[in-house]
């Protein structure tokens, strides 16, 4: 399928140059669409082709803002900005649970591979149950607002569409029957919170941010508006003097409430944007960015959102498989980085952190360096009876304080079984199972 920088120009052209197909465009457009692209377009979304003549001309207005005035206004900032945070919040957010890894049996430990794959694949079944438990009838995803430092200041309860769309992106590869229905739901919720014209919001606060409308992207790319590319002017003119592309999309009256953050540019909102848009010459010089960090090793520190260097490699391979062959020369390179993470023992840290470098090993071919057998008993021996793994720190901002100490920080049960399933997909696959 045509990534959605090029798509809605290839139909002009296309059109321009085949009367055949441009007849078929304008009588039947989304049968059209499909047979040229491939895809099965949303039922309950219409499309409608216009053509202008040299007596007509076409005026196309936008949908109205799904937020009023008066609620951007209420938005801004101070105590105003806080009250409407509170509004997105889902409280009372759950206490956070201790989790004592259960030593691993000897009976586990001395399973064939193709039985502790066997073992792995159930373990996947009781943690997508677990998935299935506490996603919402509107298919969103939940996650925790905390702070790292202080477990006394209170949690916070929230169901932002990014964190629906990076854990159905973990899911996406499981070939089980319940991962294809959570990813079904959750892309149904994505869709009922897009604005226009194919951007999303962290909090409704907040102004629209490039980390959420391109994870949402990529697990909606069906979706007209983003098949067509509706958001990709806007994304790019979301970029620096360098060409890296920048977090915050700010309005011209948009509150000031993040305007400390507005000329970042984070690696991993790079490399989300570079998946979603592709290998193109608009995307060619955040590429060089990325690939220099890399040669020079200069990732540890280098993202405000993400708390390790396992997750930003995580981020930067899960781009990598999308825009083949670009980057593609990084990969050697980036397996040695990710088995150079781990300590003295062979670890990669939690179990959050395990589970992200096993995967981010095998988007770049190197899984076969680590033992999957002991990741997998890693993996099983962390799961609760529940089918869950613990929540941990998965995002969040790095500098912000909150009070005296600490970063805001978010995770989940959820954030971090999907995670843990995806992983244990990839590591099953190498086994036998």
């Amino acid at each position: 399928m045509k990534k959605a920088i090029e798509a809605a120009g290839f139909l002009e052209t296309r059109a321009g140059e085949d009367s055949e197909f441009r007849a078929r465009l304008l009588a039947s457009p989304k049968d059209a669409i499909e047979q040229e692209f491939g895809v099965t377009l949303p039922a309950d979304h219409e499309i409608h082709v216009h053509e202008e003549t040299y007596n007509s001309t076409h005026v196309v207005l936008p949908p109205p803002g799904k937020l009023s005035r008066e609620e951007r206004e209420e938005a801004r900032t101070g105590a105003a900005s806080l009250a409407f945070l509170k509004k997105t919040m889902y409280d009372p957010a759950p206490p956070i649970r201790s989790h004592d890894p259960k030593p691993q049996a000897a009976g586990v430990r001395s399973l064939a591979p193709e039985a502790l794959a066997r073992a792995g694949r159930e373990s996947i079944r009781r943690g997508l149950a677990f998935l299935e438990s506490t996603i919402d009838d509107h298919g969103a995803w939940h996650c925790i607002r905390y702070n790292v430092a202080n477990p006394d200041v209170p949690r916070h309860f929230e169901k932002p569409p990014f964190v629906s769309a990076l854990c159905v992106l973990a899911l996406e590869s499981c070939d089980e029957a319940q991962a294809k229905a959570l990813c079904a739901a959750t892309r149904a919720y994505l869709v009922n919170t897009i604005e226009y014209p194919g951007f999303w919001r962290y909090y409704r606060h907040l102004p629209q941010d490039l980390d959420s409308t391109t994870l949402c992207s990529l697990v909606i790319g069906t979706h007209p508006w983003i098949l067509l590319g509706r958001n990709v002017p806007g994304i790019l003119a979301n970029r620096d003097k360098e060409g890296r592309f920048k977090t915050w999309m700010l309005a011209k009256d948009e509150p000031n409430v993040v305007a400390t953050f507005r000329f970042e540019a984070d690696p991993v909102v790079n490399a989300n944007a570079i998946a979603y848009l592709g290998d193109h010459p608009e995307t060619r010089r955040a590429q060089r960015w990325l690939e220099s960090l890399i040669a020079e090793d200069g990732l540890e520190g280098s993202s405000k959102w993400y708390p390790d260097t396992v997750a930003i490699y995580y981020a930067i391979t899960r781009a990598m498989i999308r825009v083949q062959p670009a980057l593609d020369r990084l990969r050697p390179v980036i397996a040695d980085r990710i088995l150079g993470l781990r300590d003295r023992q062979g670890e990669f840290g939690n179990i959050l952190q395990t589970a992200q470098a096993v995967s981010a090993l095998h988007n770049v071919g190197g899984l076969e360096s680590i033992d999957a057998r002991r990741q997998v008993e890693k993996l099983t021996g962390s799961q609760r009876d529940d089918g869950s793994w613990p929540e941990l720190l998965a995002f969040g901002d790095q500098s912000l304080k909150w009070g005296a100490a600490g970063q805001i920080g978010h995770g989940s049960e959820s954030v971090t079984s999907a995670f843990c399933v995806e992983a244990l997909g990839r590591l099953v696959e190498i086994l036998g199972a």
